[in-house]
């Protein structure tokens, strides 16, 4: 059943979560912990992201550097597996152009087939470190939309190089990102509306947010979205605030803000732990109105935040 079914047919504010591949050289336990602390709440799917390669320097002692290519998070399509054929929870791996040929997203869409995974979250991806803007790899996509489209044709059984399959298998369905505040590049919010638009007539059936605190940046985008023809779900992207660095470090990482009241509050704590219960409290707040103005999914951001969405969960669901 595709995660847009699932969320349509859940009886209630359905819920899932996102997760990260483990560090290459590391095991998997790490990640079945959170999914461990978080399967109580019966969640109807699993994001996993993806990650591109990087550029290392190694240095080899005697004044010279050697370049190299590292991933440094590999593993999305076996972890996937794993997890969907351990706790039988459908997973939705990130595509991304980011650092990916059409070639090589064509070999990951096969793979993913092969092991009955076809739901995705189609992403363009971040700039890589060593880029002032993103540059697509020769051979790759500049935008979500033009990898939509490799991934429609997929569907349709036409390869990149035209040649048509031999057998089609059960397509892949997908949804994308949005941004309640404005993606960094965009010029204004028009313009990122324009896009996400275009991404939901070529193909997508739903799209989550990047995380925000204030609700009311939430109902304003989707009412311009909606305003501007578009009406797939936009499922809610939640985290809990945790650490106290986090009042400087969300809003450079991920260019939002922190609404005043919860800043206020989070100032008078004195440590992290205090900081924790302010994060949750908040959360809670958060998504309790969410919930009562019906949005039909709420979609948390794990990454070293699983024991926080458990008790907020805990007191939501």
């Amino acid at each position: 059943m595709r995660v847009i079914d699932l969320i349509h047919k859940s009886e209630k504010t359905a819920f899932s979560f996102e997760i990260l591949p483990p560090l290459k050289g590391t095991g998997i336990e790490k990640l079945y912990q959170t999914i461990d602390i978080l399967r109580e709440f019966e969640p109807k799917y699993i994001n996993i992201t993806t990650h591109r390669s990087e550029y290392v320097y190694q240095d080899l002692g005697n004044g010279l550097f050697k370049r190299s290519r590292l991933r440094r998070r590999p593993g999305t399509v076996a972890v996937a597996a794993a997890i969907q054929n351990k706790y039988g929870i459908p997973m939705v791996p990130h595509i991304l152009c980011s650092g990916f040929t059409r070639e090589e997203t064509e070999y990951v869409l096969l793979d993913l087939q092969f092991l009955g995974i076809t739901d995705l979250l189609v992403l363009r991806g971040d700039k890589a470190k060593h880029e002032s803007v993103f540059v697509p790899e020769n051979g790759g996509y500049s935008h979500a939309v033009e990898l939509e489209e490799q991934i429609n044709n997929f569907n349709k059984g036409i390869f990149v190089d035209g040649s048509e399959m031999k057998i089609t298998q059960t397509p892949f369905s997908y949804g994308v990102a949005c941004y309640p505040e404005k993606h960094e590049e965009a010029p204004n919010m028009e313009t990122d509306l324009y896009w996400l638009k275009r991404k939901v007539e070529t193909g997508a059936e739903y799209a989550v947010t990047q995380l925000f605190y204030d609700n009311r940046k939430y109902f304003d985008f989707v009412k311009r979205a909606n305003e501007a023809g578009i009406n797939v779900p936009i499922i809610p992207g939640i985290k809990p605030f945790k650490k106290l660095s986090q009042l400087s470090m969300i809003p450079k990482t991920f260019k939002v803000d922190l609404p005043e009241e919860l800043t206020h509050e989070l100032l008078k704590c004195r440590d992290d732990h205090e900081a924790q219960q302010v994060g949750i409290e908040w959360c809670v707040k958060q998504c309790k109105e969410l919930i009562a103005n019906g949005v039909p999914s709420l979609h948390f951001y794990s990454v070293g935040a699983a024991d926080s969405i458990r008790e907020v969960a805990r007191q939501i669901y």
